[in-house]
């Protein structure tokens, strides 16, 4: 089954060059299936790249997902424009009232700031707490899965010395987790961030399970007992050039920036990239929808408490 994406949003054509099956919200009037709403409140600035990314992700499962996007009310992206921005994207106040199969927390690019001095703290607060009542699942990604972690689970941040930037290696502590099913022993994925969560911060928290780690860039996926947080801490929808790109804007600033680690043949950024986590990254969405999702979603919305 298809996802459903707004006709023009900028998605479409990457999608379709690409032979990943959606369909518009006018066509899927016509079917008699309730489809999986899933809500994506994207606070990265590059908000068309990141949608194309999870929107690809979504897509390639047997279910059909319906999308809606939520922006900040309390902070306007500068990189995205306006008529995007008013075409695709929704305010909270704009959505509060419904109710979701599945919500996605993007990261952001805030992390060396405190959480309470991010211009939309509070108003991502109000929205993480309306999740536990209004989603039956979300998954978190990056500094939204630190922010998650924060605010629901008082779990505090590390700053790295250096940044935590390239494609590692990770394995698995839980085998049996449905999230995990059909992973490799070892897996790859993209980590772009200057900070991290500790496993002993993390192991705290009895609520909590950590179900990846690696030795390079540490905790991976923390999940929920209920499962209904996920929290990544890697950025697994990445695209194969997305690290590319952050690399090159750094160096063009004049930043000290190192080479993104095992990303590179021979860590030599004038050879294209290697894409080793593509498949991890559709069985980690797919697991997510299928497992945490649409099997324990309830048919009326309205019974998710």
């Amino acid at each position: 089954m298809p996802i459903k994406i707004p006709a023009k949003l900028p998605a479409a054509d990457t999608l379709t060059n690409e032979n990943i099956f959606f369909i518009t919200e006018e066509r899927a009037s016509h079917q008699d299936i309730r489809p999986l709403r899933i809500v994506i409140l994207n606070l990265m600035p590059t908000k068309v790249a990141t949608e194309t990314q999870l929107v690809r992700l979504l897509g390639n499962s047997p279910l059909q997902i319906e999308i809606d996007l939520l922006q900040t009310e309390t902070y306007t992206s500068k990189n995205t424009s306006e008529e995007h921005l008013t075409a695709f994207y929704s305010t909270f106040d704009q959505i509060k009232h419904l109710k979701y199969d599945g919500m996605i927390i993007t990261g952001a690019p805030v992390e060396l700031m405190p959480f309470e001095e991010v211009d939309y703290w509070e108003e991502l607060k109000t929205i993480m707490d309306w999740s536990l009542h209004h989603v039956t699942s979300t998954m978190h990604i990056c500094w939204g899965a630190q922010a998650g972690l924060y605010h629901h689970f008082s779990v505090q941040k590390s700053t790295l010395d250096t940044k935590m930037f390239g494609v590692f290696a990770h394995t698995l502590n839980d085998t049996c987790n449905p999230l995990l099913r059909g992973f490799d022993d070892v897996f790859y994925v993209p980590h772009s961030r200057h900070t991290t969560v500790t496993k002993d911060e993390i192991s705290k928290v009895d609520f909590l399970e950590i179900l990846s780690e690696s030795d390079e860039s540490g905790v991976y996926i923390v999940i929920s007992k209920d499962g209904r947080q996920v929290f990544v801490t890697g950025h697994s929808e990445y695209d194969k050039y997305t690290l590319h790109g952050e690399y090159m804007r750094d160096v063009n600033k004049g930043l000290d920036i190192l080479v993104p680690q095992h990303y590179y043949p021979g860590d030599d950024p004038s050879k294209p990239p290697y894409v080793r986590w593509r498949s991890h990254s559709n069985l980690l969405f797919i697991n997510w929808l299928n497992y945490y999702v649409y099997q324990i979603t309830p048919y009326n919305l309205d019974e998710i408490s």
